[in-house]
């Protein structure tokens, strides 16, 4: 029987991001890789034709696309983002993610901050 998968990262150790999350047939699969005061970091994977409906969230998520590619809707405005790009969703800003093919995330939620200057 294979070693059940750590749930909370490691210091000081070196992770393929892509390989923190599996795709599952029809399916969201996440993963909580920190949670602490300041923000979450958390794993996606999405099947094809997967999604997340238009949502607000109270603090800024940074989108960084670990595989494949995705549309990220955000204030009505959609954004194609592929492997190794990333998008900034502010704060209070509805937005959407739409999978037209499998792809991974990793969404970093960063508490207090509001945007890069």
């Amino acid at each position: 029987m294979p070693a059940p998968k750590p749930t909370k990262m490691a210091d000081r150790k070196v992770y393929d991001a892509a390989e923190l999350v599996q795709y599952g047939e029809g399916a969201i699969v996440s993963r909580t890789l920190l949670n602490t005061d300041g923000g979450t970091v958390t794993a996606f994977a999405f099947d094809a034709g997967q999604g997340l409906s238009e949502h607000t969230a109270p603090f800024d998520a940074l989108v960084q696309v670990l595989d494949g590619e995705a549309e990220i809707v955000i204030g009505g405005e959609p954004f194609k983002v592929a492997r190794g790009q990333m998008i900034l969703m502010p704060a209070d800003v509805p937005h959407a993610v739409n999978a037209g093919s499998r792809f991974k995330m990793l969404l970093t939620m960063v508490r207090q901050a509001k945007g890069l200057k």
